[in-house]
């Protein structure tokens, strides 16, 4: 459990060191009063993440209120292992109380409720209850959930009969906190594994998929992604990726920190799990440990594994990694794709001004379109004909021609016809059909064929939008629901073949990305794990915003606001520009650092390949 700081206010019960410019500042503690109730523990805006802050002992003799109320800030300290905090426990709940199994995230620092019924200092006992809204919840493999609703959990106090000292003797397990101070002690690093199909994968290389979860700030964060790597991928991702090392395989025993050497090389000592390993998969191993350290910090860029005897088990560079996995987009794209006034297919240059039509008919203007989309490898281009009513596929080509529509909606209007499609990393094309008789999310094998109608259990609404990750193992969906809202919700993509010839899709386990927005009304991925999203927030006004995959907001500053918004364009290669369509404004691009920047009036839908 923890507690967000009011500002400017010291309590007895921690220090806080400042450090800049190589001067370490100690802060100084007050007296609390011995008598008095307790507060609420108020939540106060996010401090400078370079704060550290160092538990302090309870005091002796201190009252029950200042025992919770030292116990509750010792708990938003960097003491690695919860030491301090449990010397505000009894000897039996310090034993039982496990910290690491979950951290509660609250709105606001806990409430703080007295149980009136119990004797307050003429008896050994004191209870209250911590309360508060909940936001979010870290579980035990560091797996990020929203949440809403009251939160409510007893916390007693009980006087020892020798000593006389009050002490904590039931308090909930895990961890519960202010959403600030959560800010200030744990961040979002992605850790990789393999997809797990043979589908999921692209040439001689392995499709490499983002597995987010949060880590203790300054508490050995690259030793904490270690050992969460080795412990295997989180529940919600296991089914569709896979992990190259070993059942079973940990730090080899007394391995308790680890540091890259001044050659940015970083020796990870294994135990016998994974001392027979062949080369190959100890590459994958090492590719793995390479993507989440480089994911955590720059300062790694070799990855050396050792047996259990100490001898090296192989070793591994960020120059071979790209060729054991692939992470991210299956080709950087040159071009920004769109279409014109004349209803065209066109591209620019990502940085450029003019743009040409694109080789083949749908950049001919034979067929009108409305959206479109371009394959991974810049090959193949999907187009939603201008009325939304017909699907087209052709060919990146010069001269070839155009095909007959792959699919046709029967929705009355235009708003409940097909929505723009998304190409996978494995050539399949991904859509949504909006008629309101038969709504339905398909994909096309390799853009072609009879479409296949994907299983979405839980789906409770339409599909509106559809943009499959660079990794094809996760979708972002905006579903409609019946009151008209629009959310965010990211599934897991799975497959079965063995039913006969063509593959049972489903989209399992439907998540909220963005459950701050009431009306989502566009958004791209952005990221291995994020994406950028236009909405508008509950009772507010229009906004647009970067998420986390886990319904989390990520660090750094949103976009600029633009108003309009009505499509996104973001690329997963963070080199590319953000690309929006506004009602107001056009076709514009966020370059980085910069404002927006108006590229092309008479144009709209733009989209990078994906």
């Amino acid at each position: 459990m923890g507690a967000d700081r009011e500002g400017g206010v010291r309590r007895p019960v921690r220090a806080v060191a400042y450090a800049a410019c190589g001067v370490v500042l100690l802060a100084g503690c007050a007296t609390m009063p011995d008598s008095g109730d307790l507060r609420d523990v108020e939540s106060t805006p996010r401090r400078d993440t370079e704060v550290r802050v160092f538990a302090i002992p309870p005091r002796e003799g201190a009252p029950p209120a200042e025992i919770l109320q030292g116990f509750l800030e010792a708990l938003t300290s960097d003491d690695p292992q919860y030491a301090t905090a449990r010397q505000y426990l009894t000897e039996t709940a310090a034993r039982q109380w496990r910290p690491e199994s979950s951290t509660t995230v609250l709105a606001d620092g806990p409430g703080i409720r007295v149980d009136r019924t119990t004797g307050r200092d003429a008896t050994d006992d004191y209870a209250v209850a911590l309360t508060g809204s909940k936001v979010a919840r870290v579980d035990e493999q560091q797996s990020y959930t929203s949440l809403t609703g009251p939160y409510s959990q007893p916390v007693h106090l009980t006087r020892d009969k020798k000593s006389g000292q009050w002490r904590i003797d039931v308090l909930p397990q895990g961890v519960v906190m202010g959403q600030s101070d959560f800010q200030r002690n744990y961040m979002s690093v992605n850790k990789y594994y393999l997809a797990s199909d043979t589908w999921a994968e692209s040439g001689t290389s392995t499709t490499a998929v983002a597995d987010p979860v949060y880590v203790r700030r300054r508490v050995d964060a690259m030793t904490q992604m270690v050992r969460s790597l080795l412990a295997g991928p989180t529940n919600w991702l296991k089914p569709v990726v896979r992990s190259s090392f070993p059942t079973g395989t940990a730090l080899r025993g007394g391995v308790t920190a680890l540091t890259p050497d001044d050659q940015n090389k970083l020796t990870v000592p294994l135990n016998g799990k994974a001392s027979e390993v062949g080369r190959e998969k100890c590459w994958e191993m090492a590719t793995q440990l390479l993507f989440t350290l480089q994911n955590l910090t720059p300062t790694v860029d070799t990855v050396e594994l050792q047996r259990a005897d100490g001898s090296i088990l192989c070793a591994l560079g960020e120059g071979r990694a790209g060729s054991v996995a692939r992470r991210g987009p299956v080709k950087r794209s040159d071009y920004l794709y769109f279409v014109d006034d004349k209803r065209r297919l066109v591209r620019m240059p990502g940085t450029g001004t003019s743009a040409e039509p694109v080789p083949g008919a749908l950049g001919e203007g034979v067929q009108q379109l409305a959206s479109a989309a371009v394959s991974w490898d810049e090959r193949t281009v999907a187009g939603v004909s201008s009325d939304w009513k017909s699907l087209f596929v052709g060919s990146l080509a010069a001269g070839s021609p155009l095909e007959p529509p792959v699919l046709q909606s029967r929705g009355k209007a235009e708003a409940d016809r097909l929505t723009a499609p998304s190409w996978d990393a494995q050539g399949d094309l991904w859509v949504a059909d909006r008629d309101p008789a038969q709504p339905r999310l398909l994909v096309l094998e390799q853009g072609e064929g009879k479409p296949l109608d994907v299983r979405v259990p839980g789906l409770n609404g339409r599909v509106d939008a559809v943009r499959v990750a660079a990794d094809g193992v996760r979708i972002a969906l905006v579903v409609q629901a019946k009151d008209d809202s629009k959310s965010l919700l990211i599934g897991r993509i799975e497959r079965d073949d063995s039913s006969g010839d063509r593959p049972v899709v489903s989209v399992l386990e439907l998540r909220s990305a963005a459950p701050e927005l009431e009306n989502v009304t566009a958004m791209s991925w952005a990221g291995d794990s994020r994406l950028v999203v236009a909405g508008r927030e509950q009772g507010g006004v229009q906004t647009m915003r970067y998420v986390q995959v886990d319904g989390s907001t990520p660090e750094g500053s949103p976009p600029a606001a633009l108003t309009g918004v009505q499509s996104i364009a973001a690329s997963e290669d963070d080199r590319l520009p953000l690309v929006a369509y506004s009602s107001e404004d056009g076709i514009v691009r966020l370059p980085s650092g910069a404002q927006w920047q108006k590229v092309v009036k008479a144009g709209w839908a733009p989209v990078y390949p994906g």
